[in-house]
């Protein structure tokens, strides 16, 4: 493999319904600055079948250049169709690196696709570092159940490929001034390749799951609630009265209190709200690495000793149950 033939940083774009997803605008800000350390274009890619709204978003938030591929194969996500198509541009562009987000989609394509272009991809990455001497990339993943950090590189094959978790990093100042080359690309995609087909999709339901990456304030209940009853009781009051979203520790969840989609943590999202208030959560490095990325952090425990004050801006040593009430009507007030 001759290296010096594949050159660019690509960065995915996932769309829903033409519109750029969070976590590939999210992906351009470290994108745009490990490419231009390497002296390269930040190459925004995206699959759709109307792309116009995607291709501005994905200026504004400071590509380079846009790649865009339209077919109607690509107005719903299939695992086929997606792979055939960004394998068929890897093969022509020939990019050095490519990012794609640890969403369902990303997480579904992306081994597929390094499959197909028999190199190698780094899952669920946190943190992400080039060497300029050589071009080859450094992809942080926690390991051994968050107990370390593993770095790994994809020496001998390109491009190297990771799955970047989505709230990780937090986008760049969108500039709506910016302009960029636009490189329209159409795509056929054969019929025999496709073997699912959306029959339907039921946005009803959709619109009900929590998204906490995109929540701006999260207040999060572990072990120290005791059960499934002061969700209900305490810690979603204070949400709704901030207008914020439920999170939920790894131990909450395990123990039946609440769905795993509000799990925040290793094995969870992971997320960087403007404000987290963890609630009966003692902080286990697991936990702190879907949330220490957060603006402001709001531990309330009992235990002085509990590790969540070591990252907490502010620390209130109490019971969760005689706390939580007073905050909620404190700030029921204010609001009010």
């Amino acid at each position: 493999m001759d290296f010096t033939e594949y050159k660019d940083l690509w960065v995915f774009i996932e769309t829903d319904q033409g519109k750029a997803a969070g976590v590939g605008l999210e992906l351009l800000n470290p994108g745009v600055e490990l490419a231009h350390q390497l002296g390269q274009k930040a190459v925004a890619v995206i699959l759709g079948k109307d792309n116009a709204e995607a291709e501005k978003a994905a200026v504004a938030y400071g590509a380079d250049q846009v790649l865009s591929v339209e077919s109607p194969a690509f107005e719903h996500y299939t695992t086929e169709a997606y792979t055939y198509g960004m394998v068929k541009m890897v093969e022509k562009y020939k990019p050095s690196i490519l990012m794609i987000g640890a969403t369902i989609i990303g997480r579904d394509f992306g081994p597929r696709v390094s499959c197909r272009l028999k190199t190698g991809l780094t899952a669920d990455c946190t943190s992400l570092a080039v060497d300029t001497a050589n071009g080859v990339m450094g992809w942080t993943r926690p390991a051994f159940g968050g107990n370390l950090m593993a770095t790994i590189m994809c020496e001998n094959t390109r491009p190297q490929m990771g799955t970047v978790r989505p709230g990780v990093f937090k986008k760049a100042a969108p500039d709506d001034s910016r302009t960029a080359e636009i490189i329209k690309e159409t795509l056929e995609v054969p019929a025999d390749v496709i073997r699912t087909t959306l029959v339907e999709s039921i946005r009803e339901v959709a619109a009900e799951m929590v998204k906490l990456e995109d929540a701006e304030i999260i207040v999060s209940g572990g072990r120290g609630l005791g059960g499934p009853e002061p969700f209900e009781t305490h810690i979603k009051p204070l949400a709704d009265a901030l207008g914020g979203a439920v999170g939920a520790s790894r131990a909450a969840v395990d123990s039946g209190w609440i769905p795993h989609v509000h799990q925040v943590g290793q094995t969870g999202k992971t997320v960087a709200p403007k404000l987290y208030i963890a609630c009966g959560i003692s902080g286990a490095i697991q936990h702190q690495a879907g949330m220490s990325g957060s603006d402001c952090i709001v531990a309330i425990n009992k235990d002085p000793d509990a590790p969540i004050f070591s990252i907490a801006d502010y620390g209130i040593v109490g019971d969760l149950f005689q706390v939580l009430p007073v905050l909620t009507t404190e700030v029921k007030k204010l609001k009010a």
